[in-house]
């Protein structure tokens, strides 16, 4: 049985196309932050100052957390995506999983992996 509440495949397919270069961009950012990691043990403070190099150190310590945190943000924007491409396949995509109407179109060219209405989001605070 053919379920009424949903977009049409052509929309769906719009979305797809739309999440398959979000996945591209954000996957190239996560490798973009991943190479700032890996490239943060060599600021090239070697011969600065001691009192310096501490305060380098610190904040270095820090953009490694804060990379990290980036990095994690990324990944799971990108599984996020990834779900979203999966409920394309089911046809299940755009539908809010808590009022079941169709998640507004705009609100989805914006948030592509989103899975509640704005209706619902304000019904959560």
């Amino acid at each position: 049985m053919e379920q009424k509440n949903r977009y049409t495949d052509g929309a769906l397919q719009e979305f797809k196309e739309l999440i398959d270069d979000k996945i591209a961009k954000a996957q190239h950012d996560l490798e973009l932050i991943r190479s700032a990691y890996m490239n943060d043990g060599n600021n090239g403070t070697d011969d600065t100052a001691p009192t310096f190099k501490a305060f380098e150190e610190g904040s270095q310590t820090m953009s490694k957390e804060a990379n990290t945190q980036l990095a994690l943000r990324q990944e799971k924007f990108i599984r996020d995506l990834k779900n979203a491409l999966i409920r394309i396949e089911n046809k299940t995509y755009g539908v809010c999983r808590v009022t079941g109407k169709l998640i507004n179109k705009e609100r989805l060219k914006l948030v592509p992996h989103a899975t509640l209405s704005i209706e619902a989001k304000n019904m959560q605070r």
